[in-house]
């Protein structure tokens, strides 16, 4: 896997979407653009609401991405514009502090999470004028992390217009950790396939350190992606920080049982390796520390020894300060089964046993029963759907991404696919009009790294760089790479 995010020269007359996105740029801005920067969206074939909790997760890059085209100038302004018209232009001084409302996810405001993140990594006091429009062809709010690849994109924006120097690894990380300007406590899962992702290849995402191990998926099965249509933005509601509080209370309550000082730990895994306890026995000290009925702000200020002010300053997060019961038993019970799991799915994909298609679905029906009994993150829509592609012929099927909408992902035997997608398709999407009219958009077989969209080599009126944060496997050096390479070298030849 290369260090550096990659780029490669472009052909725009040779790919409809680039040349759809150039011929929209100049009718914008009135020239062309300079360069072009792809992310992909990522699937998670298991390992759900645990990247936060410091465990590892199993995701792949899929072919769905954001693609921005860019040019750079001395305005003095960053103008933006996307090719959906639903999405409204706007339009930021660079010399201004950025400005994110997380009472109001926009759009642009992802846009600017990767752009302040940047600035801020680097102490970049006036940024670059910039002129970009951004497509996208990931279904918002369906679980495929549609907002981090627009984060991730305009971060790699951002280091290119300003000619900044980063690593796949540091970019990744400033990238998850910009995402909580939006108000998104996440983990960082999201960002980092975005840009360690490979052709060819899943990745097991393990964190601090950051590094991405190579999944060998069976041959022999193919993984479909389902939308139940209903879409779930986590910024415009508390449900995701909820679930983060809840793990974070749990973390400090099984810390105090155990005697340790439970203001050192923010994280399940953090207790897990203090403890040098197996996952197994850390399922056992839940079932043992921590009761099934909710707990009380009172019951755990009284338990850590802290007051109410404290409970709010340090424990909860802007948007859940109105909670007054949290489930630590069911939250901690499902992060520990489902790093198990995680791990058992990588040692089964490695082994390679006769029977890998039928272990592998049962561990994913597994983490959606937990996801919706333990963590109760599913929704009826996304539950009907995933027993629909059980019916239909999967050998698993779970939720994926975030939940409370959003995308299925479904393991399905390579020989039984276009009955599997014609099932589905005529119990789920074809009996209701609404369903039926976003078909072609949220019923689609996806391949690990799929994630090439700066195949091209030219552009009419003069070639451009193109980067893209995913991996094209084995393929020649790119002709741009005619220069010994430098410690960090991000920065990109223009022509």
């Amino acid at each position: 896997m290369a260090s550096n995010p990659e780029r490669i020269k472009t052909t725009v007359s040779q790919n409809r979407r680039l040349e759809a996105l150039k011929d929209t740029f100049e009718r914008k801005f009135g020239v062309s653009p300079i360069f072009y920067v792809r992310a992909p969206g990522r699937v998670n074939l298991i390992g759900e609401h645990i990247d936060y909790c410091g465990y590892s997760v199993l995701p792949m890059a899929i072919e769905q991405s954001i693609l921005a085209a860019v040019s750079v100038n001395s305005s003095g302004q960053i103008r933006l514009a996307n090719t959906d018209a639903q999405y409204q232009d706007y339009m930021v001084s660079c010399s201004a502090d950025i400005f994110i409302d997380r009472n109001n996810p926009k759009w642009h405001y992802y846009f600017l999470c990767g752009v302040k993140g940047v600035q801020e990594a680097f102490g970049i006091t006036e940024l670059a004028g910039m002129s970009c429009v951004v497509d996208g062809t990931i279904p918002p709010s369906s679980g495929l992390s549609s907002s981090s690849a627009l984060v991730c994109c305009a971060g790699l924006v951002t280091l290119e217009a300003n000619q900044k120097y980063m690593t796949k690894v540091a970019i990744a990380e400033i990238c998850a950790k910009c995402e909580l300007y939006i108000g998104t406590e996440g983990g960082g899962m999201d960002q980092s396939i975005c840009f360690l992702a490979e052709a060819g290849t899943a990745k097991l995402i393990e964190f601090q350190p950051l590094r991405a191990l190579d999944v060998k998926l069976p041959n022999g099965a193919v993984f479909v992606i389902s939308n139940c249509c209903l879409e779930m933005n986590k910024a415009a509601s508390s449900y995701f920080n909820i679930r983060v509080v809840e793990c974070r209370i749990a973390t400090k309550m099984l810390a105090k049982a155990r005697g340790l000082d439970f203001s050192r730990f923010l994280k399940l895994a953090q207790v897990q390796t203090e403890l040098k306890a197996s996952l197994k026995e850390m399922l056992l000290l839940v079932e043992e520390m921590l009761h099934v009925e909710p707990y009380s702000r009172e019951e755990i200020c009284k338990v850590l020894g802290i007051t109410m002010e404290q409970f709010s300053a340090d424990l909860l997060s802007d948007n859940t300060q109105h909670l007054t019961q949290f489930k630590l038993h069911q939250r901690a019970k499902h992060v520990y089964g489902e790093a198990a799991r995680v791990l058992h799915f990588k040692s089964v994909c490695d082994s390679e046993p006769a029977d890998s298609i039928q272990l592998l679905g049962e561990l994913m029906n597994q983490s959606h029963i937990s996801c919706r009994d333990l963590y109760e993150c599913s929704c009826p829509q996304l539950d009907q759907l995933v027993e629909i592609c059980l019916k239909s012929g999967a050998v698993g099927s779970r939720l994926t991404g975030a939940g409370w909408g959003g995308c299925a992902v479904s393991m399905v035997p390579r020989e039984r696919v276009e009955y599997f997608l014609q099932a589905v398709r005529d119990a789920y999407y074809l009996c209701d009009p609404l369903r039926a009219a976003m078909e072609k958009q949220s019923l689609f077989v996806s391949k690990p790294g799929q994630c090439r969209l700066g195949q091209t080599l030219q552009q009419q009126g003069g070639p451009r760089v193109c980067l893209q944060t995913a991996g094209l496997g084995q393929e020649p050096p790119s002709p741009l790479h005619h220069h010994p390479p430098q410690p960090l070298p991000l920065k990109c030849h223009h022509f």
